[in-house]
């Protein structure tokens, strides 16, 4: 018996990294999983692999929103869940952000969200869950990341009010605050064929020793299992929460 077993989930953002993870836990704990994403040939290939439903998701569309939940309810009768995972990540200070990459972040990481939230809970029953990624940075500020950290704080309070607006039909919502995680965004290097990825995280490793408690960077399985905990019925009680998953980060600087 699987954890999931019974439910459909879409999963944003899911033809790698941490999305990737979500969608092969999931399916390992028995739910039916729609894997949507912009990378087609990747989500493709993942879905045929792990035996799911793969749509082709622009987040910030949404007539995209739309086609997704048409897809899924037509293949598998229903929507259990859904994770707001798709993100993205642009380095620059505040006063070096040109207003179209400002703008391009917003629509991504926090339109996206509330278009998943606006689309896809009408189409739930009662009892289903939503599960939006936001960031350590959502909790705290980070110099360099001004747009993507505006971003999620914005998604902390989106997800707050979508608790409290659909705790009557028993949908749950929270949100996930993962810190350096070894993905594709703070690891360039699984993009390109000729690095050595391995070697590129084991740099990362050397530098969030420095910086993280738990002295390493953080895997997207271990986001994935946080992700499967707030959808399934161990998180029964749970709605409304940012949960920080980030080695201790958060926690405070060490001086010793």
């Amino acid at each position: 018996m699987g954890k999931l077993d019974g439910r459909v989930v879409i999963v944003t953002g899911a033809a790698r990294g941490q999305g990737e993870q979500e969608a092969r836990l999931f399916r390992e704990e028995g739910a039916e999983v729609v894997v949507a994403d912009v990378l087609d040939d990747q989500g493709q290939d993942l879905a045929k692999e792990i035996g799911a439903l793969y749509v082709h998701l622009d987040v910030r569309r949404e007539d995209d929103w739309r086609r997704v939940v048409a897809s899924a309810t037509d293949a598998y009768g229903r929507i259990d869940g859904l994770v707001n995972n798709a993100g993205i990540l642009r380095f620059n200070t505040l006063l070096d952000t040109p207003v179209d990459e400002f703008m391009q972040i917003v629509e991504v990481n926090q339109v996206g969200c509330f278009l998943g939230i606006k689309t896809v809970a009408p189409a739930m029953p009662d009892g289903g869950t939503i599960v939006n990624t936001a960031s350590y940075t959502g909790m705290t500020g980070m110099a360099a990341v001004g747009a993507y950290a505006a971003t999620k704080h914005a998604i902390l309070g989106l997800t707050r009010v979508a608790a409290l607006e659909l705790a009557a039909r028993k949908i749950r919502v929270n949100a996930m605050c993962p810190g350096a995680i070894d993905t594709a965004m703070s690891n360039p290097a699984q993009l390109d064929p000729a690095a050595d990825a391995e070697e590129a995280s084991r740099g990362l490793d050397r530098f969030y020793r420095k910086v993280v408690p738990l002295g390493r960077i953080g895997k997207p399985e271990e986001v994935a299992r946080l992700a499967l905990f707030l959808t399934s019925d161990d998180s029964s009680y749970i709605t409304g929460q940012p949960f920080v998953i980030d080695g201790g980060w958060l926690a405070g600087v060490s001086i010793v």
